[in-house]
């Protein structure tokens, strides 16, 4: 008989691993405490951006966040308030922050990468019908030409870990004929190649619609608060009293929310909401790819809306809680941040403001493996690249649980270290 597992949570994470659970023929049932894509993937960015995805804890980040501590128009945002758990998170961040340790999850990082868009082709061949847009080019622009120096630094010390990285450096003249949107105060820019990007909202919705097609279960409204392991697998309890039942697996994939769960099963690695805040615009010239500003941590994406093509502008990392009430201050500081750097883009025109939380770790490696219960799996913690990373995820935990072997791209990602 065919095994049941209970996948917690509906976004890029929770609803690829369902999908390639599906592929090992388990039934799956996917529990939604809100509705598809209701955590970090609805107004994330869609940067499908490999030669960028990195941890987080490094020398210049941790520089950058002490400077900006306290201070609401910083695009890195630590509150001073008495937290032990932000506290104990933020230790451990520091003492990541250094070169050593960044290289050393670099090469973890580097095998997922390698292997990352692949799993969104298996996903469009299996029937998942939405768009996936080539960026070409992806463009990260500069108002000062020393900004651009640390940003190249990075993409070279990512293709010392191993990885292909395309890129050429223009002068500003030369990125305004690539890309006319970029104003004059943009001294300069690094052109990325063999980069993509997509829709979260309607891409999940696609995912979502096909796991259903082929036979899943999907109960949004439906609040996961205890899995408790039994002797043949775990039993999922919903605060809701709604569909609660045994199952021989667990995947716990819940977003900013996995801690909670993950804790009570020997996960101890200390996580941390980093909230993002995004937007969108309209505009006389608006960006025909997408655009990402370093220095300010600005990231612009072109996407279709229903009455005609807007540019979603999102940024910040803002370290609270992860259902604290959106702050103006931050959309006003993105705003304030882009509006020197795009012409022909209304940046006061703004519709669906929106702040959702990612899920950080101190290490900056996302958690994906077993917990302490043997029936009981997380996947979690990938922090800004939850959407990059969440279908090679489902597809290698979906083996793992499935063979009983840890594939070795997911050794240093092990939840228990």
């Amino acid at each position: 008989m065919s095994q049941r597992v209970a996948v917690v949570g509906a976004g890029m994470v929770g609803l690829s691993t369902a999908w390639f659970l599906q592929e090992h023929g388990f039934h799956v049932t996917v529990y939604e405490r809100d509705h598809v894509a209701a955590g970090s993937s609805w107004g994330n960015a869609g940067w499908l951006t490999p030669a960028l995805t990195a941890p987080l804890p490094e020398p210049a980040v941790l520089r950058y966040g002490v400077r900006a501590v306290g201070r609401p128009s910083s695009p890195v945002y630590l509150p001073l308030r008495p937290d032990p758990r932000l506290l104990r998170f933020l230790a451990g961040f520091a003492r990541h922050s250094t070169a050593r340790r960044w290289g050393l999850g670099m090469r973890a990082y580097e095998p997922m990468n390698r292997q990352a868009l692949a799993a969104f082709d298996e996903l469009t061949a299996g029937g998942v019908a939405s768009a996936i847009h080539e960026a070409h080019p992806f463009v990260a622009g500069f108002a000062r030409l020393e900004d651009q120096d640390p940003f190249v630094h990075e993409l070279e010390q990512i293709r010392d870990a191993g990885q292909d990285v395309k890129y050429d450096v223009l002068s500003g003249p030369e990125a305004r004929v690539v890309e006319p949107s970029l104003s004059p105060s943009v001294a300069s820019a690094v052109l990325l190649h063999d980069q993509r990007y997509l829709d979260p909202p309607q891409f999940l919705a696609a995912l979502a619609a096909s796991f259903v097609d082929r036979g899943g279960l999907l109960l949004e409204g439906a609040t996961v608060d205890r899995v408790s392991e039994t002797a043949r697998g775990a039993y999922v309890t919903t605060r809701e009293q709604h569909r609660e039942g045994g199952y021989d697996h667990v995947v716990l994939a819940s977003g900013a929310w996995v801690g909670h769960l993950a804790r009570q099963l020997g996960v101890r690695q200390p996580l941390q909401a980093g909230r993002g805040y995004s937007f969108s615009v309209r505009g006389e010239r608006l960006p025909q790819t997408p655009v990402y500003f370093p220095a300010q941590r600005v990231a612009c994406t072109p996407l279709a809306g229903a009455d005609g093509p807007r540019l979603r502008v999102a940024g910040m990392m803002e370290f609270r809680a992860p259902d604290a009430a959106l702050d103006q201050r931050r959309i006003e500081a993105i705003v304030e941040a882009a509006r020197p750097l795009l012409d022909g883009v209304d940046l006061d025109d703004r519709r669906d403001e929106w702040v959702g939380s990612r899920p950080c770790t101190a290490d900056g490696l996302p958690l994906i493996g077993r917990t302490r219960a043997r029936a009981v799996f997380v996947a979690g913690g990938h922090g800004m690249w939850g959407i990059a990373l969440g279908p090679l995820t489902g597809k290698l935990l979906a083996r793992r649980i499935a063979s009983g072997s840890t594939p070795p791209e997911l050794v240093a990602f092990d939840p228990l270290r």
